[in-house]
């Protein structure tokens, strides 16, 4: 598949306290600086576990598809994203 700009993309990411946060965004630069405070904005959860890391990422075509996906991986236990990650 090839990347271009416009992209979605689901990600996780890795919080100070080691929980793992899952999202997705058209800007993955943006949406991480936000989540570190950088920038307005950023999930209330990733806001009191800062520093957050990108942990891993997938690209998607189209918004639907990225929600689709990350709802998938919000059922995931802890082991298996780690897995997912690892694969």
């Amino acid at each position: 598949m090839e990347i271009v700009e416009s992209a979605w993309r689901v990600y996780i990411l890795k919080c100070a306290d080691g929980t793992l946060y899952t999202g997705i965004t058209n800007n993955l630069e943006r949406r991480i600086r936000q989540h570190n405070g950088e920038l307005v904005g950023g999930a209330k959860y990733t806001r009191v576990r800062r520093p957050v890391s990108l942990f891993w990422q997938e690209v998607h075509l189209d918004r639907s598809s990225a929600s689709k996906r990350e709802y998938e991986i919000k059922r995931l236990s802890r082991q298996k994203k780690e897995h997912l990650v690892g694969s």
